[in-house]
C-alpha cells in the first residue's frame, strides 16, 4: 500500500518536485515542470506505476531524517545489522538541468544497498524502450517513449520484466553516486552533473534566499521550512506560484474530492506575496507581478481565477485512466475545470496584495497601475454578479459574504493608492462603491438572530472563511459581530478543535458530503483568538497544529481526526503561508519586515 501522505519530503528545484518516502522510494515526480506528466506516480497507484527506490536490503533497517538547515535537501540515515549509512539527496538550483542526486556514503560496516527504478512516463501511460550501456565504470541506463527521455547513471542494474534493479555494497568512508537526468528525447541528453559542485551551490543558494527573514519566536522553525515551501512552489523562471505539488490526493480517503492544485491560483499566489513581503521578500513582488501582466493581458473581462504555470489559460479537467488513485481514491484528474468559475473575491487579493508591497516602499510601475486600473474596472462590471466562492462549489452561484468583503477590501486598497500614493483613478466612484458594498454586506450577510456573518446573503449557515474578515481590514478581531461568528464557527464547523470549511452536509456545492478539516482554516482560527485576546486557546490551538506537520514540517491541505493523518495535496502552499500569519499573531507582528541585503533589483529578481 501506498506511504501515508505524511511520510513524505519534497525534494524542489523551484521547476518541479519530487515526493521521497520514508521507504526511500520516489513515488512522485513530473518533469521538467509540476504540471509536466509523471515519470514516477506509484503515489496515486503502486510500484508498477512508476517509483526509484534506494534503501538498505535488510528489512531491519531503520531510518531518520532531516533537511539540510534552511534547504531542500534531505539527508537520510540508515541503520542496519551491517552498518549505518547517509543517503543525501536534492534536485541541484540554480541548474538549468533537470537532475535529481542521491549520494550515498558510508558512515560504519559495510551495507547492502537495494537499487530500484520503474519509469513509467505519461501518468504511467507510457512504457520506455530501455538501453543500458557502460561509460567510466557506470552503468546508464536511458529510457525514452515519446518526447522524453530520462537518463540514469549508477551501479549496475539487471532487467526483470519492466523493471530494473540491482544491490551494491557501500563501505565505511566510500560514497557512491547516483544520478537521474530528464530531457526531450530529441535532444542530446544533458552531461552528467558534478554532484560535488551542485550540492554546494544548491546548499549556497538555498541558504543565502533562507537567510533573509531574521525574525525570531517560538514558532522559527516552522515558519522558516514553511517560507521555503512557498519559495519551492514558485517557478524560477516563469514567477507562477503554485497551490501544491501534487494532484488528487484526497481531501478524504476513498472520496471525490480529488483535485490537481499544480497550477497558480491568484488568490493562494497573492497571499503568497502578501507573507513574503511582510518577511522582507519585496523583491518577489516584481517577479509575480511580472507574471501577473503576462497572464491577464488583454481585455480584463477575460480574467481568470487560476492559470497554469507559465500563464496557460485552458485548464481543462480530465480523468487518467492509468493511474487509480492515491489508496484507491478516484478519480485521478489533470487540470481543474474551476478555472472557468467566477469567484468574486479574487481581485481582492491580488489588489490587497499589491497594496502591501505598495506600503513596503515596492514603487508601482506605471505598466502595474494601469493592470490595476483593468482589475477594477472588471471588478465594477461584475460588483453584483453572484460566484461559486473562495471555496470553488460546483452548485449553484450565490452572492458569498466573502466574495463581497474582498470586494470591498479591493475598493479600500483602489482608494488608498489614490488618496494616500498619488496614483490616479475614478476614486468618487470607488468610495461610493466600498460604502454601498459595506452596506450590502452588513444587510444581507449577517444573520442578526445569531449574532454572526453567514456564508452567503440570505443562508444560515458559517463558512471559515470568514475568519478573513479581520485579516483584510474589514472589521477588528474583536468587534462584536466577528466574536459572534467566531462562536457559531466554533459551534458549527469546529471538530476537536479543528474547523472544517462548512458544513458539505448542508451544502449545495455539487459534491457528495464529508470532508476533513482544513489546516489552513485552523491557522486562521489561531490568528483571530491571538489578535482578539484569546491567547491562550491560539497558543494550544497553533501546538495542535504544528503537531500534524511531518518530521521534516511538511503540512497537507487537511487533517483526518480520526484516522490521525494528514489528506488531501501536499505540500499546500495555502497551509503554510496560513501558518505564516499565525505565528506572527502569535508574537504580535503586524508582522515586521526585514530589510535584504543590498543589491541590484535585477540580481535580487534573478536570484528569486
Amino acid at each position: 500500500m501506498t506511504l501515508a501522505i505524511e511520510d513524505y519530503a519534497l525534494l524542489s528545484n523551484c521547476r518541479s518536485g519530487a515526493l521521497v518516502g520514508v521507504d526511500g522510494s520516489i513515488d512522485w515526480l513530473c518533469l521538467p515542470r509540476y504540471d509536466s506528466a509523471s515519470i514516477f506516480g506509484a503515489l496515486l497507484g503502486d510500484e508498477d506505476h512508476g517509483r526509484w527506490l534506494l534503501r538498505p536490503v535488510s528489512d531491519k533497517a531503520t531510518s531518520s531524517r532531516r533537511y539540510l538547515a534552511d534547504t531542500f535537501t534531505l539527508v537520510t540515515t540508515w541503520s542496519t545489522p551491517e552498518g549505518v549509512v547517509e543517503v543525501t539527496e536534492f534536485m541541484p538550483h540554480p541548474s538549468e538541468n533537470s537532475h535529481i542526486i542521491r549520494r550515498v556514503r558510508g558512515f560504519v560496516g559495510t551495507v547492502p544497498m537495494c537499487h530500484e527504478v520503474r519509469v513509467r512516463l505519461g501518468y504511467a501511460s507510457a512504457t520506455p524502450w530501455v538501453q543500458q550501456e557502460r561509460r567510466d565504470d557506470r552503468a546508464v541506463l536511458t529510457a525514452t517513449a515519446g518526447p522524453d527521455s530520462v537518463v540514469l547513471r549508477s551501479p549496475q542494474l539487471r532487467a526483470d520484466g519492466l523493471r530494473h534493479h540491482g544491490e551494491f555494497v557501500v563501505s565505511s568512508g566510500e560514497v557512491v553516486d547516483l544520478t537521474l537526468t530528464w530531457g526531450p528525447s530529441y535532444e542530446e541528453s544533458p552531461p552528467a552533473p558534478d554532484v560535488d559542485a551542485e550540492l554546494e551551490a544548491t546548499t549556497a543558494w538555498w541558504r543565502e534566499w533562507a537567510s533573509r527573514d531574521m525574525q525570531e519566536g517560538p514558532d522559527r522553525a516552522a515558519v522558516q521550512r514553511s517560507l521555503l515551501v512557498l519559495r519551492a512552489l514558485t517557478h524560477a523562471k516563469t514567477g507562477g506560484i503554485i497551490a501544491a505539488a501534487t494532484t488528487s490526493l484526497p481531501e478524504q480517503i476513498g472520496g471525490q474530492r480529488n483535485w490537481d492544485y499544480r497550477y497558480v491560483w491568484l488568490r493562494d499566489a497573492s497571499l503568497t506575496i502578501s507573507v513574503l513581503v511582510a518577511h522582507g521578500y519585496e523583491h518577489a513582488v516584481e517577479h509575480w507581478r511580472s507574471w501577473l501582466l503576462r497572464a491577464i493581458a488583454g481585455d480584463p473581462r477575460d480574467l481568470q481565477i487560476m492559470y497554469g504555470i507559465a500563464g496557460a489559460r485552458r485548464l481543462d479537467e480530465w480523468t487518467v485512466p492509468t493511474l487509480p488513485g492515491y489508496q484507491g481514491s478516484s478519480p485521478v484528474r489533470v487540470g481543474n475545470g474551476a478555472y472557468t468559475q467566477y469567484q468574486a473575491d479574487v481581485i481582492g487579493e491580488v489588489m490587497v496584495a499589491l497594496h502591501e508591497a505598495r506600503k513596503a516602499g515596492l514603487p508601482d510601475t506605471d505598466n502595474g497601475w494601469s493592470l490595476q486600473r483593468a482589475l477594477m474596472q472588471y471588478l465594477v462590471e461584475n460588483i453584483d454578479r453572484e460566484d461559486q466562492g473562495i471555496w470553488e462549489a460546483r452548485g449553484p452561484a450565490e452572492l458569498y459574504t466573502v466574495g463581497r468583503v474582498m470586494i470591498w477590501a479591493a475598493l479600500d486598497s483602489a482608494i488608498s493608492a489614490v488618496r494616500d500614493f498619488g496614483r490616479e483613478g475614478p476614486v468618487e466612484d470607488w468610495e461610493r462603491l466600498r460604502d454601498v458594498t459595506r452596506t450590502a454586506i452588513e444587510e444581507h450577510g449577517f444573520d442578526v438572530e445569531r449574532g454572526t456573518y453567514t456564508q452567503y446573503f440570505g443562508s444560515k449557515e458559517v463558512d471559515a472563511s470568514l475568519l478573513l474578515l479581520p485579516q483584510v481590514g474589514y472589521c477588528d478581531p474583536d468587534d462584536p459581530r466577528m466574536l459572534g461568528t467566531v462562536a457559531a464557527i466554533e459551534h458549527d464547523l469546529v471538530r476537536s478543535g479543528l474547523p472544517l470549511r462548512y458544513r458539505t452536509d448542508h451544502s449545495h456545492d455539487g459534491l457528495p458530503p464529508g470532508e476533513n478539516p482544513f489546516l489552513a482554516c485552523g491557522f486562521w482560527l489561531v490568528e483571530q483568538y491571538a489578535r482578539s485576546s484569546r491567547e491562550d486557546d491560539a497558543r494550544a490551538l497553533m501546538d495542535q497544529i504544528l503537531g500534524y506537520a511531518n518530521d521534516v514540517g511538511l503540512l497537507s491541505e487537511e487533517y483526518d481526526l480520526d484516522e490521525g493523518r494528514q489528506a488531501g495535496n501536499t505540500p499546500q502552499a495555502l497551509t503554510h503561508l496560513a501558518l505564516i500569519r499565525a505565528a506572527d499573531a502569535l508574537t504580535k507582528n503586524p508582522p515586521g519586515r526585514v530589510t535584504a541585503p543590498t543589491r541590484s533589483q535585477q540580481e535580487e529578481q534573478d536570484e528569486f
